[in-house]
């Protein structure tokens, strides 16, 4: 196969304790042609001590701010300054099974995919003993997305193609508005099956606070979706039940 450049974007905001095995896992992809932008939102932890010993990686780009920015920020500079014909995405305290790449492009070059997504194998603080693996549908399209909304951004790989003029916007869940954007005009995400991530829950993680998660979605859904009361009520009530199935009351 011909071995296409991938851009990985890593936003990070004091994740320090879990920058070794984020960064990691991606040296040690078995698919090489890959390069990280990873956006330091100004952290006042020790990120900056960790991202040293990274620095003089040729592929690894580190870009440091000097106030901090937010996520969607970061996820944009990182897009601005990557040239890859594909991009991911990754949280820093998420990480990858070696073979993820590679698995996963194969999967989007034989089937001529635009937008793909991973099943991820969640667990809550560093307790990996007790990790959960999804079953999520086989495919997303905009109207299935709004009813479920299980798709972990750092499992996604997309083509730069499909961006047009999307972007990450600063609201609460930009991950979620800009999959939904994606998916509003028409492309379709595909779920490549013989992979997966490693999510962490914990409790710094915004998903963590459901009345706050509840309520960014819901304004989501009717300032940028346009969604009318009652579709909004069914998206909302659709994707806390399936977190509730997935994630119990934790």
């Amino acid at each position: 196969m011909v071995y296409q450049s991938i851009d990985i974007i890593i936003p990070n905001f004091n994740k320090a304790k879990y920058l070794n095995q984020c960064l990691n896992s991606v040296i040690s992809q078995t698919y090489k042609n890959w390069k990280i932008y990873l956006i330091d939102d100004n952290s006042s932890d020790n990120s900056n001590e960790i991202l040293l010993k990274y620095q003089n990686i040729e592929n690894i780009n580190i870009l440091n701010l000097s106030e901090n920015k937010g996520p969607a920020y970061c996820r944009n500079l990182g897009i601005q300054n990557s040239n890859s014909e594909l991009i991911a995405f990754m949280d820093s305290d998420d990480f990858w099974p070696s073979d993820k790449l590679e698995k996963q492009i194969i999967y989007m070059k034989k089937n001529n995919y635009k937008f793909t997504y991973t099943d991820f194998c969640f667990f809550f603080n560093n307790n990996l003993k007790k990790k959960v693996m999804t079953n999520l549908p086989l495919y997303y399209d905009y109207e299935n997305f709004l009813n479920h909304s299980s798709m972990s951004t750092s499992s996604i790989i997309v083509k730069r193609e499909i961006l047009d003029n999307i972007v990450f916007k600063k609201v609460n869940h930009e991950d979620y508005l800009f999959k939904c954007e994606l998916l509003r005009k028409g492309e379709i995400a595909y779920k490549s099956e013989d992979t997966y991530v490693y999510y962490r829950i914990n409790k710094d993680n915004r998903s963590s606070s459901k009345i706050k998660n509840i309520l960014g979605l819901w304004k989501i859904n009717k300032k940028e979706n346009n969604l009318k009361f009652l579709a909004n009520l069914k998206s909302i009530f659709l994707i806390g039940l399936n977190s509730l199935k997935k994630y119990g009351w934790k």
